[in-house]
């Protein structure tokens, strides 16, 4: 065999070289474009990480955080989801990079509606959702606005003693959320329809209180077709939910259009101010300025959305900083002592006392710590993003799981324990846009617009339960056996009823009962 001179090698050595040289290259590349993609826990065939998804989800996702970290990435079926736990990462999606992740996927029931309501809650972020967002900031649900209807609150705050008074002259222990529930319910029905006559009345009856309780049960949860978008609603039919979110939905519709038609009766009586329809109806009659025209549906959707946002979550938060109240006597007492204090002798709490109830506030501030409305926050990635260094792609759910960071050790000392003199002189508020270890309203362009209504609900409604009466467990039960366990859903309610015994106050008492 003919060897090749030693020349012809050093011809031939480019032509074995290359190859190797444009292989590692071309990995090199491939390793600078892989995505950094979030930690995570490993994912079955087709479910992913659903069978982590524990009950109360938010509690099973904060125990995933403490092994993976406070970014992490989880499949829940076929939908990649970004839970964050930290207030480092929570501000980057809500402030730095609000805009990316401003918008909602549809959950539940509000992507199956036939009756055209356009919800704002969730849905994508555009002209539509930024011009009602507006109406409700600006007209609906703005300072001034919930001023304006402070006899209303007061009205019905006497309805609610009156009513536990009875219970109280026969030593009843009573549901105290029932009780609270009643009082927004119809309070929020003032508001929104106007005084309770003609057919507004039979509203105040149930039918409307037993749609509502029915809707937040068929929205409090994840379904298939949540996970699985294309095959899911298969599923939902099967199990029933999917009829059962177009029936109550339907009849939201029947009840709400048929208010509209009695604004629209000209002999009705002309109201000393004006209700959310009233507003809202001026507002589709005048509208020469606004990008997006409104009708009859938006105006329902508008109402569904403050109903189911306002009712549900006003009374899941006083009934929490009841049980909180109950299970700790001192300050039960530190806070009775500060209402009757300055209330003295006058019979009840007038709006214009809360800014003096320090402490009341403190308290109500601990429950919002400890028992946020919406444990998890729900946004959408938009856009190719980065958090914490992390790759985020479009179409990912993120998670932002604020029960987590209400309880993290590293924002809060002895975070288990209900303690509101933790709150005394701090700047910490629930505005969202500079406490995001602090969220119970949400934050960013997606921030709760009622937050206005519902602090002024929660504070008014405790301070006058907590002034009017002395409450007591049941006979034969002590603080030790209060259960405070949670229920599962998007908003956390306490899972046992609180039946405590309402004992009604002697004013002008130097002591408390």
């Amino acid at each position: 065999m003919e060897i090749l001179p030693y020349n012809y090698f050093f011809l031939l050595l480019p032509l074995l070289v290359l190859p190797l040289y444009f292989l590692k290259t071309r990995k090199f590349d491939d390793d600078q474009n892989k995505p950094n993609l979030p930690p995570g826990p490993p994912k079955l065939p087709i479910v992913g990480n659903l069978h982590q998804l524990g009950k109360p989800p938010h509690q099973a996702l904060s125990k995933l955080s403490k092994i993976y970290g406070s970014v992490m990435l989880l499949q829940f079926g076929s939908v990649p989801t970004l839970v964050i736990s930290s207030a480092e990462a929570a501000k980057q999606v809500l402030k730095t990079l609000d805009l990316e992740f401003c918008t909602k996927p549809p959950l539940t029931g509000t992507k199956r509606l036939s009756y055209n309501f356009l919800d704002i809650g969730f849905g994508p972020y555009g002209e539509y959702w930024k011009e009602v967002r507006k109406i409700c900031v600006l007209e609906l649900l703005s300072v001034k606005r919930v001023q304006s209807f402070k006899a209303d609150r007061a009205e019905e705050i006497d309805v609610l003693i009156d009513s536990l008074t009875v219970s109280s002259n026969t030593c009843r222990s009573v549901d105290v959320f029932e009780a609270l529930t009643s009082f927004t319910h119809k309070t929020i029905c003032r508001v929104a329809f106007g005084s309770a006559t003609g057919q507004s009345r039979n509203l105040f009856n149930g039918r409307l209180t037993k749609i509502l309780f029915e809707a937040m049960s068929v929205l409090s949860g994840f379904y298939a077709s949540d996970f699985f978008p294309k095959v899911g609603w298969i599923v939902d039919r099967v199990t029933g939910i999917h009829g059962r979110t177009e029936k109550v939905f339907h009849d939201l519709d029947e009840l709400f259009q048929q208010m509209i038609q009695e604004h629209l009766n000209p002999a009705r009586p002309k109201p000393e101010h004006e209700d959310l329809i009233d507003v809202l109806r001026k507002l589709e009659n005048d509208q020469t300025s606004s990008t997006v025209r409104l009708a009859n549906d938006n105006i329902k959707a508008i109402l569904m959305n403050i109903f189911l946002a306002g009712v549900d979550s006003s009374a899941v938060a006083a009934n929490w900083a009841m049980a909180e109240l109950a299970k700790n006597p001192e300050a039960m007492k530190k806070v009775q002592e500060e209402i009757r204090s300055h209330v003295g002798s006058k019979g009840k709490v007038e709006e214009s006392d809360l800014d003096n109830l320090f402490y009341l506030k403190m308290v109500v501030k601990e429950t919002f710590r400890l028992h946020p409305g919406n444990a998890l926050l729900v946004r959408e990635c938009m856009k190719h993003s980065r958090i914490d260094g992390f790759d985020v792609y479009p179409k990912t759910t993120v998670l932002i799981n604020v029960w987590a960071t209400g309880r993290d050790p590293k924002y809060w000392q002895n975070p288990e324990i209900f303690l509101p003199e933790r709150f005394k002189d701090s700047s910490i508020d629930f505005s969202g846009s500079q406490n995001f270890e602090y969220l119970p309203f949400g934050g960013g362009r997606r921030g709760c617009p009622g937050m206005s209504m519902a602090t002024v609900l929660i504070e008014l409604v405790l301070a006058n339960l907590l002034y009017a009466f002395d409450w007591k467990l049941p006979k034969g039960l002590n603080k030790g056996d209060l259960n405070m366990e949670e229920s599962q859903g998007l908003t956390i309610h306490k899972k046992y009823p609180l039946d405590l015994v309402p004992i009604k106050y002697a004013y002008g008492s130097d002591e408390l009962n």
